[in-house]
This record gives structure tokens, C-alpha cells and sequence, in this order.
């Protein structure tokens, strides 16, 4: 097996932005969301009278009280109320410091709120049958709980996970078990947009667990990170896929490489999970590109096949996109960097 080895090295020059091509004026969109921020509601009960309260938060809250309680907290639905309360009253005291960080960093919601919403513009003008939540929700959970959840009609976000990278909790035991460094420095509030786009994403085009050949997933992953670049134009490329900008420019300069990864090691048709999983998906590195390469190389591959099959298909739409064979994208694109 030939192997293609370091040839990552840290750059300190700036990767470009995302899509320079012409975005559609989506201002005319009209949608009604609003931002209820629960967290504030929760930490600022009487912890005197915290069940009554509680019970009256969640009438305020119908749809997401609940499941905050027994499904982000993890409360037993078995136990009796005041068990319940008890449990939740612990975690507001334990969470207490958080809460005021998340304060500090989010005493105004509106710049994310704009964001997400502008997202969900160009979500209704590419796919104009799609009813998009009319909520955010925003609150604290555990810290080595979710970061963004969708409900009915709001999309939650979990204002915990995005205090920014350098927020001392990140670096705990508790967080890193679940989120490995590569994953938490992108727990920053400039990512709030990106993670609520993806997860409306998976909601319109949920991923299927199949045994298909690497090249067909890598396209499959490309599909979503063109789609999610035409939902977030003016965000960086780096990150949509969650590189950093060094990790991205370097990625550019070396493209060539790394698809004879994948060429000259016969990977692209292999259907082992046992390889397709060193390509595809979160991971700290590429172990054959060096120790500064970022994970998912795979998808940044599939990434640029399908935007060399868009621009030979200019007519496409984003939905005749999504509903296209990924050998079929391949093929096409002939795409050889």
C-alpha cells in the first residue's frame, strides 16, 4: 500500500472566506421568529419556592420544558415531582457560574439571532416547501450534553457549548471525555449559525446509515457542505467543515495530494468501515498527511467534486443536487485537482 505521508505543515496565513459567487437577495423572505431565552427564565426562579416555579416554567414552556428536564437533563420520568425538582434545583445551583458566563458572552442575543435567521432565508428560498422553525430557544444543559437540538417548531440552542474556545470548563475532564479539543475550540458563539444550520440540514436530508463505497459518502458529505455554504454565504469555508484556517489553506495548497490519498492507495471504491472511518467524520487528524492535517479529509474531497459538478451544471438546483447519485456527481465531475 503506498501511503502518502506529513505533508501538513501550521501556515499562519488566513484561508479565504466562502463563496464570492453572487447570493440571492433573500430580504423579501418574510419569517416570523422570535428568541425566548429559557436559561434566564430557569437560573432567575425563587429557590425558595422553586417547585411551584418550575411548574409554572414549563407552562410557559410547553414544548421545551419538558423535554429539557427529562431528555437534556435527564431526569427519571419514574420519579415524583418533588424528586424532579430537586434534581433540577441541584443542577441550577451546580451551573450557577455558568450561567453567568453565558450572560457575560450573551447579554444580547440579537447578532445570533440575525445569523440564524438569515440562514433559514435562504433555507426557504432554495426550498420553498420547507417549514422552517419559527423559535430559538436558547439555555444551559450539562456540559458534556448537546449543543443545538431541534423540537417541534424551534431549533434550542445550548448557550453552554459556545462560551468560546478558551472558556476554562472546556479543558475539564467532564467535557473532554465527551468533546475532544479538535471538537470544543469550535465551542465559540461565531458557530451558533453554522450548528443550527447543519442540524436543520440533517431534519431536510437526514443521513442514511448505508454500506456504500468512501468516494460515494465523501460526495454525499460534499453535497452537504455545498448546500450549507450556499445557507451561510458569508461564512468561512473553514468553518463550515470545522478545519482551522491554517488547517484549510494548507489543505488548498496540498488538494492534489491528498486525492492520491485516496487514488493510488485504491480507496475511493473500498467499502471497509474499518477505512472509511479514518476519512469520514470527526477525528483530530489524517494520520498518513501529518500531525497538523485536520479529520474528515474524505468530505473535503467529496467538497470539491461536487462544486466542480455544479460548475459544469450551472442549471442545477440545490434540491435536484441533494436528489442526485453521488457516483453519478463523481463520475461527472471528473474532478482531478
Amino acid at each position: 500500500m503506498r501511503i502518502i505521508v506529513a505533508l501538513f505543515c501550521l501556515s499562519l496565513v488566513v484561508a479565504s472566506c466562502n463563496n464570492s459567487e453572487k447570493t440571492p437577495d433573500v430580504s423579501n423572505i418574510k419569517l416570523d421568529i422570535s428568541t425566548q431565552r429559557f436559561e434566564r427564565d430557569l437560573f432567575g426562579l425563587d429557590t425558595l419556592n422553586f417547585a411551584l416555579q418550575l411548574d409554572q416554567l414549563q407552562a410557559r414552556y410547553p414544548a421545551f420544558g419538558e423535554n429539557f428536564i427529562y431528555t437534556v437533563l435527564g431526569a427519571d420520568p419514574k420519579w415524583p415531582a418533588d424528586s424532579v425538582s430537586a434534581y433540577v434545583l441541584g443542577f441550577v445551583n451546580s451551573y450557577r457560574s455558568i450561567y453567568d458566563s453565558s450572560e457575560a458572552v450573551f447579554r444580547d442575543f440579537t447578532p445570533y439571532e440575525k445569523e440564524i435567521k438569515k440562514g433559514l432565508q435562504y433555507l426557504k428560498y432554495y426550498f420553498p416547501n420547507y417549514t422552517p422553525p419559527k423559535k430559538i430557544v436558547t439555555f444551559i444543559g450539562p456540559m458534556n450534553g448537546i449543543g443545538v437540538a431541534a423540537a417541534e417548531d424551534m431549533i434550542c440552542v445550548g448557550l453552554h457549548l459556545h462560551l468560546g474556545k478558551n472558556f476554562s470548563l472546556y479543558g475539564s475532564a467532564l467535557v473532554r471525555e465527551t468533546y475532544p479539543d479538535y471538537v470544543s475550540r469550535r465551542f465559540s458563539p461565531d458557530y451558533i449559525a453554522v450548528d443550527c444550520m447543519k442540524l436543520l440540514l440533517q431534519d431536510l436530508y437526514p443521513e442514511k446509515q448505508e454500506d456504500r463505497p468512501l468516494v460515494e459518502q465523501m460526495v454525499q458529505q460534499g453535497k452537504r457542505l455545498f448546500l450549507l455554504s450556499k445557507l451561510l454565504p458569508k461564512t468561512e469555508e473553514y468553518k463550515l467543515i470545522g478545519y482551522t484556517k491554517e488547517q484549510l489553506k494548507a489543505v488548498y495548497e496540498h488538494e492534489a495530494a491528498v486525492w492520491d490519498l485516496f487514488v493510488q492507495n485504491n480507496f475511493l471504491q473500498t467499502i471497509d468501515n474499518n477505512i472509511i472511518k479514518n476519512y469520514i467524520g470527526e477525528s483530530p487528524k489524517t494520520q498518513e498527511l501529518g500531525e497538523a492535517s485536520p479529520g474528515n479529509i474524505g468530505s473535503f474531497a467529496g467538497w470539491q467534486i461536487v462544486k466542480k459538478f455544479m460548475k459544469k451544471n450551472s442549471d442545477y438546483s440545490l434540491q435536484k443536487l441533494m436528489t442526485t447519485d453521488a457516483e453519478s456527481i463523481f463520475q461527472q465531475a471528473k474532478y482531478k485537482p
